[in-house]
């Protein structure tokens, strides 16, 4: 059923942009499709960083709170709405799905791999925070229409990347 919702959302994302839109929630999310869904200033998704507590510290994506892989189902049913929008990355590829499983275990419905994990958001100039993130805010922090063009920009880049 992912995979049909997956390949739906992906059609409506490649129709002209008559109106801008965020890109719609698919099981394995590009850094360029949670960015966009920040910067529109959705606020009902959460980002699960699922690396070590020394890791989260040093450098995270803006926002994202931490549970340990080990944990996880445990933790998300006693805090998360199984509803929710959640993007969850780990220190790799590898991990990043294995905790999407464990949640889609779990009965969270709409759970999203970010592709690349920090790296690729890092990639991107997404916003981060921790002790390693000393990160100037672009343009766009402050402007609507420097945002649009951010996205635009952003969204080439991501059809010509290995992320996509």
């Amino acid at each position: 059923m992912a995979d049909f919702e997956d390949a739906v959302t992906r059609a409506k994302d490649n129709m002209p942009n008559l109106t801008p839109t965020p890109p719609g929630f698919h099981s394995q999310a590009t850094p360029t499709e949670l960015k966009a869904r920040l910067q529109w200033g959705e606020p009902g998704l959460t980002i699960l960083d699922v690396r070590d507590h020394n890791a989260f510290n040093e450098c995270r994506i803006l926002g994202a709170i931490t549970m340990p892989i080990e944990q996880l189902p445990q933790w998300a049913n006693s805090s998360l709405a199984h509803k929710r929008d959640i993007y969850v990355y780990g220190a790799t590829d590898e991990d990043t799905a294995s905790a999407a499983n464990l949640l889609r275990e779990a009965g969270f419905d709409k759970v999203a791999e970010l592709k690349g994990g920090l790296e690729a958001w890092r990639a991107i100039e997404g916003p981060i925070e921790g002790i390693a993130s000393i990160q100037s805010p672009s343009a766009g922090a402050y402007n609507v229409a420097e945002r649009l063009r951010e996205f635009a920009a952003e969204r080439d880049k991501e059809k010509n990347s290995s992320f996509s």
